[in-house]
């Protein structure tokens, strides 16, 4: 099992999404203009122009603003109701009220970015969404997702983290076939002020 016994995330999806409801704007305001180029760079050549993403817990919408002025056809998805109604707003397009426990799309993306998105999932509901995620992707298409680099679940400000490392995450693909690694990399927040933190990086495709 993903983190041994030691499982301490009871947190539903309805306590997160309080948390950023309560914090829509600050969370907003602090997300919004962060460069995310270099993640973009790791990306965006895999994937065709003009191609379908969902950017799945598109938090400000920063991200979804992006491709969208790239030429991509973007869904957006984001769990907390308030991020959802400033998201809309700033890509000027409708932002759908919804976790990544909940996708049911079959063969639909040609990508998926989840980036700091799928932190938030329950160590127990990981594996189901994994394979959501590749149920949903169109064949050969691809995912970027990113967690907070670490072991194991820590509660940091008052929110609930599944940390990622290599070892953790190699024991989560042995349950999803369809999915293979193309590359996995640590990096650095780009958050100014936060350069310390580290974060897991992955890009995976639907094989």
């Amino acid at each position: 099992m993903l983190y041994g016994t030691d499982i301490r995330c009871k947190v539903t999806a309805g306590y997160m999404t309080n948390f950023y409801d309560s914090n829509a704007q600050l969370f907003f305001d602090s997300t919004i203009n962060v460069v995310m180029d270099e993640l973009y760079a790791q990306f965006t050549p895999l994937i065709a122009a003009g191609s379908h993403i969902l950017d799945l817990g598109c938090g400000s919408g920063r991200d979804s603003k992006y491709f969208i002025q790239n030429g991509y056809n973007v869904t957006a998805l984001e769990p907390s109701k308030e991020l959802a109604v400033l998201a809309s707003e700033h890509i000027d397009q409708t932002v759908m009220v919804k976790a990544a426990q909940q996708i049911g799309e079959i063969n639909t993306y040609d990508g998926i970015w989840a980036c700091a998105s799928l932190l938030h999932v329950p160590v127990s509901e990981l594996t189901d969404v994994f394979q959501r995620l590749a149920s949903s992707l169109k064949p050969d298409g691809v995912i970027y997702c990113s967690f907070k680099q670490g072991r194991g679940v820590l509660e940091r400000n008052g929110r609930t983290f599944t940390d990622m490392n290599q070892e953790q995450f190699d024991i989560l693909l042995q349950q999803v076939a369809t999915l293979q690694v193309i590359s996995i990399w640590e990096s650095s927040d780009l958050r100014e002020g936060r350069e310390n933190e580290k974060w897991f990086n992955a890009l995976l495709k639907k094989v």
